[in-house]
């Protein structure tokens, strides 16, 4: 019988595509990371709090580990690198930063600076290694944008009359950086939450149908298949094991939302897009992996990361999160 039943998990593992794991390859520093860029299956750049930037050249065998000489106290909580030599970093607020180096973190350039009262940075997005764009939470009224076409070493911001109007109470929540997503070539698509939390594509502001209401609430992060499929999760941050209307996908731009059968099993800062059919997310009780096109989430680790990416270049994935946590997801042995 226990040989039967060992043949029937290990069918069942092998058909639905299950057979993933999380392996955790670093932690056990005082960093909280939430920005994360894997270049190719062997580059990876994390950043986060208490000025911390790592970056692995050899696939998370080994980490060089630096901190931003004079943004000692600053949080860089997005990471966008185009090789293992170039990278930049967003700091938040307090002011907020955006940095950039070219000789693989040994020194950083200072490319945006902003004073004003408010201003919080919440992701960036890079079409390609030229042009770029940074959200940032309400001023006035208005999102903040900014964009790049030099590949991060100067940003322009958006005019006001053409930000996008912010809702009393929402904002974006600059958990993984990833509520903004590029929709294909020249365009962007970003997610809000809070009291209010919608999608805005294009000219639209759609309401998503995630839980909402307070200031721990809404989408966290958006992954992006096809101009018309994608998928945000979310929930509320205080609540890290409510699965309550944490997650929903889109096959039609937006005009209809779809609840998975089986969702994540929690609260979720961050989702992405594996190819096929296959999407993974992750947040503060673990990962759930879907083989199926979002309809069933499968509990597949119990390891707290923030944000979840895959390489640009490759197949490899990795997970970054609280206490210098880094993992990659690999087959069960």
């Amino acid at each position: 019988m226990k040989k039967m039943l060992l043949l029937l998990l290990l069918t069942a593992c092998t058909s639905a595509g299950f057979c993933q794991t999380v392996k955790v390859i670093s932690s056990g520093t005082k960093t909280s990371m939430r920005g994360l860029s894997v270049v190719d299956d062997k580059i990876v750049w994390v950043s986060g709090s208490n000025g911390t930037v790592g970056k692995s050249i050899d696939g998370g065998e080994t980490w060089k580990w630096m901190i931003v000489k004079g943004f000692e106290k600053n949080d860089f909580r997005d990471i966008e690198a185009f090789d293992g030599m170039t990278a930049v970093i967003m700091g938040i607020a307090d002011p907020a930063y955006i940095l950039r180096t070219i000789d693989g973190g040994e020194n950083w350039q200072v490319v945006f600076e902003n004073k004003e009262k408010g201003m919080f940075l919440d992701a960036m997005e890079f079409w390609n290694e030229q042009s770029g764009i940074v959200i940032g939470d309400p001023l006035k009224g208005h999102f903040f944008i900014a964009r790049t076409f030099d590949g991060g070493q100067t940003w322009q911001a958006v005019p006001d009359k053409n930000l996008p109007v912010a809702d009393s109470g929402e904002a974006c929540f600059a958990s993984s950086g990833t509520n903004v997503r590029k929709l294909n070539k020249s365009e962007a698509v970003f997610i809000t939450g809070g009291l209010q939390s919608n999608v805005f594509l294009r000219d639209k502001k759609i309401k998503l149908p995630v839980i909402q209401g307070t200031e721990s609430t809404g989408a966290n992060s958006i992954a992006v298949k096809n101009s018309k499929t994608f998928m945000v999760v979310g929930g509320d941050f205080n609540t890290k094991d409510s699965a309550k209307l944490n997650c929903f996908y889109t096959k039609d731009a937006g005009k209809s939302w779809t609840a998975p059968q089986q969702g994540p099993h929690g609260y979720r800062s961050c989702v992405e897009w594996l190819g096929k059919n296959k999407w993974i997310s992750c947040g503060l009780n673990g990962v759930d992996y879907s083989p199926d096109g979002g309809r069933n989430f499968t509990w597949i680790s119990k390891e707290s990361f923030h944000v979840v990416r895959q390489a640009k270049k490759g197949k490899a994935v990795y997970f970054a999160g609280g206490g210098g946590r880094i993992g990659k997801l690999v087959p069960a042995n």
